[in-house]
């Protein structure tokens, strides 16, 4: 039993012997004496054979006898006993023999255990304790925490660290020192886990008893409690905890106490006490490593650490502990964290960190302090060590890793109004150490500068990757999908090219898992990123305008107020000026101090804001001047002085001391003056508190203050100077002063000043800060990403640029493309294309394959950056939008480089000497651009030397990798979204373009690419491949009409293969894809003139037409547009092969698919138009209007297809579908072959014309054949009709009659429906023809009128009728040649020579614009003999001939219509026949012909005022001899006198024999009267002007008509008979005298006879003899 052995051991040691230890001897022998009863007792049950003893009985009343002797042995001075004492203490307390529970019979309310551990620990008496005592102590007090057995709380806890703190620090012996150590650690971990334990076992306990409750109530069930206690997990409770906590709290005996259980106040009495030993100051000069205050600090700051990084849920949320955190470690951390101690400033840092993990959620506003004052000043302090700034960088290397941190940092400081922006300062200062700014400056080794560099590379890196992490879900690898369907890459094929590093996914940070548990207890308001832009927005407003108030105060607050930012009231500017911190003191005092009316209002308005109630004087001064700088100007400091001293009475208005504001006034002056005096290094002689005492006197209205009073203001200015608040007074520039430290001991005494200076900084500003509530808030939306990386891509782009530029180390330039990936990455998924364009373009510089420096300079750097870009092309291409330019560019350069590296094109740098003056010599000029690779710099090809270092500089870009990978670019586009393979072929097409431009040179590996690409995505979609080809095609109708033949005949080519694949596929009805598709065919065989190209597109239709006719759809409208550009070429080759395929098509392909090519149909009758038009090859033109011809066969045989046939034009009545998809463009072409062609050509086009429309007329409805004549009379359209005189005299005699002719015969042929709706129409197309001065088409025309009516009048209406013959009317109106009857005046003019014309002369002019040959009433000396007539006097007469003629033919043309043609020719002979055997015949054998029968009185009656009229204009011509005369001199009709005797005896011959048959028609017997009248009136005229005429010749032209007046009224019965002859009597008289032609007498002789007979002058008898004798 060890109890006994080792009371023994302490009684046989000598020391015990002496009389000093005679209570400890006696102490031990009774002690032993209990242990032999006791042993006696138990004896029995003897004790196991390792030694262990009987576990104690359960109440230990004589405790005390065992634990005195040991106690007193403790107390000795003998090492030996000492140790015994403690071993068998420690085993007592091991082995539970002793729970120390009884209370401590000496010290009232303590326990035994609690006067154990104060005896183990008082063994310790210093460095000069024994050694082997030492351990013992650590070894027992160690026990003493971690036994089950026994509980020590509060100070005995506290003590039993002290202790082991203390020997620690006082041991000499390094083991003891390290077990020291260990043992507080273990410690330390003892008390916090069983705080936590005890929390989670009394949470358990707590569920147990809800869970009794409600079994009894019946409200949970079992699985509902075994989910609660799955939730006891320590990462879950959290959150219970803090709801438990209040409640628990009230429990306790003291709510003060603030704690559920006294576990949790040791552990608080703990770590505080670690804190404050933590933040005891460092003696004074430099740190001794062995010191005890250097060794506690560290000892200290590694036991927080500790505990700090393994703190559990309650440590990190019970509010105790996190207000410790607030109010002593981070004030403790503040001053450590600039400590020039590294080992300090290192554990710091650490602790920060685990902070930051652990506790950011309470800790917003000291992680701000500890940033902004201390991390990121030291960074940009230019006198801090390069230890110090490498265990920042070191730090924030971990910070940054943390994906979560990093947004939190953002979201909670460059989010907040109130907070400084830590985050873009970070960037900021991070991108200057990247770029090795500060390095010179430091005067660190070039190897440290590197370092440094690359550690602040790496952080900007992981800041990125911590932006691609948090915003990962949002990205879509294009090489996980698959638009046509392709299976995924294999993992082999993505590693092929090998980077620096690779993106993984969710990098191990340090904190990842500590961070979303510290989240779990953050603000639970959801997260808005838009909110948080808006704030940010507003920050940046507010910056800039505090940035402008510094420099003008009135700018800045005029800014803010124009941003809504600032009120406009003096209360509000004084409020923005007391609450904002960042506003220059100096400028806050000037503006408060002017003597402007608002700036006054504004400093009251200040003032007025502040209390002073309750202050004494001095400290409301301090107060009132804290917050600015006084100005300089005495009057300022007047008026401020002045308003502080009101507001001081008025806010002390009980106070006695002060007789009025004056007083106050004065004094604070003079305290200022104090100030000034006592703290100002200028100021020598200082003033003593007599002087101011003295200087004081009388202020007091005329009084003066108490002299004590005076003498406490001087003591205490004296003691603490009148300054701005210590926030302000020491906060530090971040602006790193210029200036060389001259030596490195200046520089650390100066780095020493600042580091000093800062502490006192922070330290205030976290002392402020301890006790203040601030929301930290746990950012989740991914959308945070966007505004961070539009604040930090500048200074990351500077820091990669500068890196890959500067630095050929391979770390620096890894880290830096590794950046630039990462960035691109984020600009892609946000859209960002300013700043994704700016890294790509970045990218592609350093690649050096499109820069100016030449290849020759690249390194590996650069290498690996023509991998990156690939890769980003490879990983981002969905996202690259315009960026697809500089990197397509790149690998169309790379292709060269990869040429010139394994040697195949040396011909693009060999050769090439670059001159001042001449350029570049062995190439032609201009060839400089060409240039790309900046090799224009080399020497010729003879430097073999220098020929191999280039091919070794580029040759890894040819590596297999390499070449793999850029080709993976353009195998791998089918995986691209729809947007994102418009944009890559868009600028594939932009670098072909630019590569094909180079006269020299032109290079086609992008043309290649091109092709490739079409191939690898036509099956996509249409929609998308759609919108690729818009962009191919368009590119393919450049490259087509490229200069240099090879390039184009290359693209044709190209076209040719993509197009046969891409009409494999076929297309539905309706749809353009084909047309589109096959669209640059068109536009090269459009714009390129080369003979080879439009030969070798029209073979490429060819062969497509011959192999793939029965795909092609909406293709065909593409291959006729093709064949109608070739049609109209030169050349006879390429017609001939255009001509041959077209007629395939239509012989044979319309026979099979004919459906398919409707949509076309009208584009393949244009096409055979085109080549019918074609002058140069007759024979083809002729063929063509076969073909055409074929065409409409094709259109009758098939009318349900094109009725069937649904197309865009749905608007088409499915009826009329034959009409337009048919038969109008045929039609419509062959007028336009009319119209164009030459006359054989064009009489063919016309003919065949016609001919379809009779072969094919009983098809058509009836308003198809309004649009159709509508196309014919184009035909006549004087406006298309050619200028030169001889084609138009041409197109009129042979064209348009051989028109009009048959345009009657195809109306006679379908009257029945054209009737209707084109009568009028043809009517008016015929009167054109008549206006005409073309006397055949007059002829014509008239003779057309004339047919029409003649073989379809017998079906004319009455309205029908109306409008023929309102139609000669018009006719006979519009030809009458007034002219000649107008302008006798005028043409006598004419003949003298004259140059004038009346109007209607000029206007008869220009109707008659040409000459069309000699009239059949001219002679051919017309116009000989005349040498004054001028060329407008013979057009003019020309076309007054041609209305002659027109008259006469429209006179005969009545006549045949009445009368039927021949009829009054034939009667004229019978007549003169009959007078010559003086026969008279009956008029009843006649057989009437014509249209008189089916026409009424009124349409007689309209034709008679047309003849008569008619007759009448003759006859006044006729009868006027002075402008015939005229007219004869004007050189009109040559030899004699011009006559219209034709026309005045025709006129009246056709007048008479329409009355005389009206007048004997018995249908019209009502009408007789006016017949008769009208017509005793006509000849009565006619027989008097007869007998008026003088010229023999005149008469002559009478002889017919007197013959048919006479016959015609002798053949009346007597009734009508008698009153013609009563009133002709007189005029037939007077005939006799004229010697009269010998039938014209005989007639008359009958005439007398007859009146003789009817009037009953002569016997009856008589005159029937003479009647039967003659």
């Amino acid at each position: 039993m060890f109890l006994s052995r080792a009371l023994e051991k302490i009684l046989s040691d000598k020391e015990v012997k002496r009389s000093q230890h005679s209570q400890l001897r006696k102490a031990c022998q009774v002690a032993l004496g209990e242990c032999f009863l006791f042993s006696q007792l138990f004896v029995s049950s003897p004790p196991s054979r390792d030694g262990t003893v009987v576990p104690p009985r359960a109440n230990y009343i004589e405790a005390d006898k065992y634990v005195l002797p040991f106690e007193l042995a403790c107390q000795s001075k003998s090492p030996r006993i000492v140790s015994t004492s403690l071993d068998c203490l420690q085993k007592l307390i091991a082995y539970g023999h002793i729970t120390g529970n009884a209370p401590d019979s000496r010290t009232p309310g303590k326990r035994l255990i609690d006067r154990l551990v104060e005896t183990i620990c008082n063994c310790f008496q210093g460095p000069q304790t024994d050694e082997g005592v030492q351990l013992q102590i650590i070894k027992a007090l160690l026990t003493a925490v971690t036994s089950p057995h026994i509980e020590i709380h509060e100070g005995t806890v506290l003590l039993t660290v002290r202790t082991c703190y203390n020997i620690y620090l006082a041991s000499r012996n390094l083991i003891n020192q390290t077990t020291a150590k260990a043992t507080l650690t273990q410690m330390l971990n003892v008390i916090f886990t069983r705080m936590e334990n005890q929390a989670v076992m009394a949470f358990t306990f707590h569920l147990k008893q809800i869970h009794y409750r409600s079994k009894v109530l019946g409200h949970l069930e079992r699985n509902q409690f075994v989910f609660l206690m799955q939730m006891c997990r320590i990462e879950l409770i959290e959150s219970l905890l803090l709801l438990c906590q209040d409640a628990e709290a009230l429990q306790g005996p003291h709510n003060a106490a603030r704690f559920s259980h006294i576990l949790q106040k040791d552990a608080f009495l703990v770590f505080r006490s670690l804190c404050k030993l933590s933040m005891k100051p460092l003696a004074d000069g430099p740190p001794d490593p062995k010191s005890h205050e250097l060794r506690s600090k560290i000892v200290s700051l590694q036991l927080l650490l500790s505990v700090l990084q393994g703190a559990g849920p309650v440590f990190r949320t019970h509010e105790m502990f996190v207000n410790a955190i607030k109010q002593y470690l981070c004030v403790a951390l503040s001053k450590n964290g600039v400590s020039s101690v590294p080992e300090v400033f290192e554990l710091s840092l650490a602790i920060f960190l685990t902070l930051l993990s652990h506790f950011k959620v309470h800790l917003k506003m000291q992680i701000e302090v500890f940033f902004r004052e201390i991390f990121l000043t030291i960074l940009e302090t230019s006198t801090s060590s390069f230890e110090h700034k490498w265990m920042v960088i070191q730090t924030l290397t971990r910070i940054c890793a943390d994906a979560q941190c990093v947004v939190d940092i953002y979201v909670n400081y460059d989010c907040d109004l109130n907070a400084a922006n830590i985050f873009e300062r970070l960037v900021n200062d991070l991108s200057k150490i990247a770029q090795g700014r500060s390095g010179q400056e430091l005067g660190m080794t070039p190897l440290q500068e590197l370092s440094l560099r690359k550690k602040g590379l790496e952080c900007l890196v992981s800041i990125l990757k911590c932006m691609v992490e948090w915003s990962k879900d949002m990205y879509v690898n294009p090489n996980l999908q698959a638009n046509l369907g392709q299976e995924h890459p294999s993992d082999n094929e993505a590693s092929e090219l090998k980077l620096p590093e690779q993106l993984a996914g969710r990098r191990d940070s340090i904190s990842s898992l500590d961070s979303t548990v510290s989240s779990s207890v953050a603000t639970s308001q959801a997260d808005h990123p838009e909110q948080y832009e808006v704030i940010k927005q507003q920050k940046d407003i507010i910056e800039h305008g505090i940035e402008l108030f510094n420099k003008k105060p009135k700018r800045g607050i005029q800014y803010l107020q124009d941003q809504g930012m600032l009120g406009s009231t003096a209360e509000d500017i004084a409020q923005f000026l007391h609450q904002e911190d960042r506003l220059d003191t100096t400028q806050v005092g000037e503006f408060l101090g002017e003597n402007i009316k608002f700036n006054k209002e504004v400093m009251y308005c200040y003032v007025d804001q502040l209390d002073f109630c309750g202050r004494d004087f001095v400290s409301a001064l301090r107060a009132f001047l804290e917050g600015f700088r006084l100005p300089g100007e005495a009057q300022k400091i007047d008026r401020l002085m002045e308003k502080f001293a009101a507001r001081y009475l008025e806010c002390n208005q009980g106070q006695t001391l002060f007789a009025s504001a004056d007083t106050a006034y004065v004094l604070a002056y003079s305290i200022i003056m104090l100030t000034t005096d006592l703290h100002s290094p200028q100021v020598k002689n200082k003033m003593t508190k007599e002087q101011y005492i003295k200087m004081n006197r009388g202020i007091n209205d005329s009084k003066d203050l108490p002299e004590e009073y005076l003498s406490s203001i001087y003591d205490e200015i004296a003691g603490k100077k009148i300054a701005m608040k210590e926030s302000k007074e020491f906060s530090i520039t971040p602006k790193s002063t210029k200036q060389s430290v001259a030596s490195e001991k200046q520089r650390r005494l100066l780095y020493n000043m600042e580091m000093e200076q800062m502490a006192k900084t922070a330290k205030a500003l976290m002392e402020a800060v301890s006790h203040a509530q601030a929301p930290f808030f746990s950012a989740t939306h991914l959308e945070h990403v966007r505004p961070m990386f539009k604040l930090a891509w500048t200074p990351l782009l500077a820091a990669f640029s500068v890196g890959l530029q500067d630095c050929d180390d391979p770390e620096v330039a890894s880290l830096c493309l590794e950046g630039i990936r990462c960035a691109i990455r984020i600009a892609c998924i946000f859209n960002m294309q300013l700043e994704r364009d700016a890294y790509v373009q970045a990218l592609a510089r350093f690649t050096l394959l499109t820069a100016s420096s030449s290849i020759t300079e690249m390194k590996q750097k650069n290498i690996d950056t023509i991998k990156t870009l690939i890769t980003v092309a490879h990983t981002d291409g969905n996202y690259l939008g315009n960026s697809w330019h500089e990197i397509l560019r790149c690998i169309s350069q790379l292709e060269l480089a990869q040429l010139i590296g394994t040697g195949v094109k040396t011909r693009y740098i060999s050769g090439v000497v670059r001159d001042r003056e001449a350029g570049i010599k062995g190439l032609p000029s201009g060839t400089e651009e060409f240039m790309p690779l900046g090799l224009g710099n080399l020497v010729g090809s003879q430097d073999k030397r220098q020929m191999a270092h280039i091919q070794e500089s580029v040759g890894e870009t040819s590596s297999q990798s390499v070449v793999v990978a850029v080709d993976r670019i353009f195998t791998g586009s089918t995986r691209l979204d729809g947007n994102a393979i418009v944009d890559f072929v868009r600028w594939l097409c932009a670098v072909s373009m630019d590569e094909l431009a180079s006269a020299h040179q032109p290079r086609m590996f992008s043309l290649q690419k091109i092709v490739e690409i079409s191939y690898y995505n036509m099956n996509r979609i249409r929609l998308q491949w759609s919108r690729i080809w818009q962009v191919i095609g368009d590119h393919f109708n450049k490259v087509g009409c490229n200069p240099n033949e090879d390039v184009a005949i290359f693209a044709v080519d190209s076209l040719r293969q993509l197009s046969m694949k891409f009409l494999e596929k076929g297309e539905l009805a309706n749809f353009r894809f084909q047309k589109d598709f096959l669209r640059p065919f068109e536009h090269i065989m459009k714009k390129n003139r080369s003979p080879t190209i439009r030969d070798m597109v029209i073979r490429c239709v060819a062969q497509m037409v011959n192999s793939q006719a029965a795909n092609i759809r909406s293709g065909w409208k593409n291959i006729f547009s093709v064949f109608h550009q070739a049609a109209s070429d030169h050349d006879e080759t390429i017609v001939e092969l255009a001509f041959q395929t077209t007629g395939h098509i239509v012989m044979n392909t319309f026979q099979e698919h004919f459906a398919a090519a409707i949509d076309s149909f009208q584009d393949a009758v244009k096409c055979l138009s085109e080549f019918v038009c074609n002058a140069a090859f007759p024979d083809t033109s002729m063929e063509s209007i076969r073909l055409i011809r074929h065409c409409a066969k094709y259109v009758s045989d098939r009318p349900q297809a094109l009725r069937e046939y649904t197309s865009d034009d749905m608007n088409v009545a499915p009826g009329d579908r034959v009409w337009v998809r048919g038969w109008f463009p045929i039609l419509f072409e062959l007028s336009c072959i009319i119209n164009r062609c030459k006359l054989d050509v064009r009489t063919r086009g016309l003919t065949v014309m016609f001919e379809i429309m009779k072969s094919y007329g009983h098809t058509f409805e009836k308003h198809w054949w309004h649009d159709l004549f509508r196309i014919v009379f184009r035909i006549f359209d004087n406006m298309k009709l050619p200028e030169q005189q001889t084609e138009k005299t041409e197109w009129m005699t042979t064209t348009c009659n051989h028109a009009l002719y048959a345009i009657c015969d195809v109306f006679t042929q379908f009257y029945e429906p054209l009737s209707e709706i084109l009568l009028a129409d043809i009517f008016t197309q015929l009167q054109w023809c008549v206006r005409q001065d073309n006397e055949q088409l007059a002829r014509s025309g008239t003779n057309c009128l004339e047919n029409l009516v003649i073989l379809n009048g017998e079906k004319f209406s009455p309205d029908v009728w109306n409008i023929t013959c309102s139609c000669m009317l018009e006719i006979f109106q519009n030809t009458s040649p007034h002219v000649s009857c107008s302008g006798s005046a005028n043409l006598q003019i004419v003949t003298d020579q004259s140059d004038n014309f009346d109007s209607q002369s000029q206007s008869s002019y220009d109707r008659a614009l040409s000459e069309r040959g000699h009239s059949q009433m001219s002679s051919d000396d017309t116009w000989k003999g005349k040498s004054n007539a001028r060329v407008s006097d013979q057009k003019l007469f020309a076309g007054l001939l041609i209305k002659c003629v027109v008259q006469l033919e429209l006179i005969q043309t009545i006549d045949n219509i009445v009368f039927y043609p021949a009829t009054s020719k034939k009667e004229d002979a019978e007549n003169m026949a009959a007078a010559q055997v003086a026969a008279l015949k009956s008029e009843l054998h006649q057989d009437y012909q014509g249209m008189y029968q089916h026409m009424t009185s009124a349409h007689l009656f309209k034709l008679l005022d047309c003849l008569l009229e008619s007759h009448t204009f003759a006859k006044d011509f006729n009868s006027n001899n002075e402008q015939r005369t005229a007219l004869w001199r004007a050189g009109f009709k040559g030899k004699s006198k011009p006559n219209l005797l034709k026309q005045e005896t025709s006129s009246l011959a056709c007048s008479l024999r329409i009355l005389f048959r009206m007048y004997s028609d018995r249908q019209l017997q009502d009408s007789w009267p006016d017949i008769q009248t009208r017509l005793l009136l006509v000849c009565s005229e006619a027989l008097a002007y007869f007998i008026s005429l003088t010229s023999e010749s005149h008469r002559e032209a009478w002889n017919s008509l007197l013959m048919l007046l006479l016959t015609r009224t002798l053949r009346l019965p007597d009734d009508k008979f008698q009153p013609h002859a009563s009133c002709y009597y007189p005029h037939l008289c007077e005939m006799m005298q004229f010697d009269l032609i010998p039938e014209l007498r005989a007639v008359l002789r009958r005439f007398f006879l007859r009146i003789g007979s009817v009037f009953h002058i002569a016997a009856l008898e008589a005159a029937s003899a003479r009647t039967l004798t003659s």
